[in-house]
């Protein structure tokens, strides 16, 4: 595993669940802006640093994609570079994107899912529809939050999620229920939010060495900030995760204190 030296720090909260009712009660998700449904910040440069490292050192442990994922790969790095053009800082050529830090990236169809790995902060995972139940067929996985992606690769929602104390047969149901309706015009958000010890964006595997349930002694707060969008052609849920990392002690104190009261009440759910 590669070693993050470093914490790599943004100011604010990417996303305040706790501002939107449907954030208090799982899957917690509200409507998305479309040009919203990925994410850049001021931390992008580090970041992006990170994940071309891990792409270098450790490429099985954060890309993967099973053969049945392979089109709606290619469309996810189309829909990727497509909301590009539009992100102030980035130049999209013909054959290659050039990112705000000035590192330029191969629009490689033959390796979708690291292209875009190496375009965007978001972490981005593809769920595709098999019998009953959307399966992890592909992803980019740069910071997982305590899990392995080669463990989740081909499974449903159910399983993946199946050491997650909240996330019992009623919540599952809902998920689907949600994946199911998801309109190509209409992606979700949602977040996570999670007091840790570890700065570590890349924490893979199954025991979260440095997660507080209750927040007692974590020195940082990690938020993800999760879109769910149907891309139109294949009909794939994409499921990305932009990850911010702060001190909670340099957020503001309303803030601070929103965020305690949300943490408080998912725990007590």
């Amino acid at each position: 595993m590669t070693y993050q030296p470093e914490p790599i720090l943004q100011s604010r909260l990417s996303y305040a669940p706790w501002l939107s009712p449907q954030g208090h009660r799982l899957p917690g998700t509200d409507r998305c802006p479309p040009e919203l449904w990925l994410w850049a910040d001021e931390a992008l440069a580090p970041q992006m640093a990170l994940r071309d490292r891990l792409l270098r050192e450790c490429p099985q442990d954060v890309v993967a994609m099973l053969p049945e994922a392979e089109d709606a790969a290619g469309e996810l790095l189309d829909e990727v570079v497509g909301w590009l053009r539009d992100r102030p800082g980035y130049v999209v050529g013909r054959d290659t994107v050039t990112r705000p830090d000035g590192v330029l990236v191969e629009i490689d169809y033959d390796q979708p899912m690291h292209a875009v790995a190496r375009m965007v902060q978001s972490d981005l995972c593809i769920l595709q529809k098999q019998g009953d139940e959307h399966v992890l067929t592909a992803a980019a996985l740069c910071f997982p939050a305590h899990w392995s992606l080669h463990e989740k690769l081909g499974q449903p929602m159910v399983l993946i999620h199946q050491r997650i104390e909240p996330y019992d047969e009623t919540v599952a149901r809902r998920v689907q229920r949600l994946f199911d309706g998801l309109r190509v015009e209409a992606p979700l958000v949602r977040s996570n939010c999670l007091p840790d010890t570890n700065f570590e964006l890349f924490q893979s595997g199954r025991k979260p060495s440095g997660f507080q349930r209750k927040g007692d002694g974590a020195r940082f707060v990690r938020l993800e900030r999760q879109t769910l969008r149907r891309i139109p052609v294949s009909g794939a849920v994409v499921f990305a995760i932009h990850t911010t990392m702060v001190r909670p002690d340099e957020l503001d104190p309303s803030e601070r204190a929103d965020m305690d009261r949300h943490l408080a009440a998912r725990q007590a759910s």
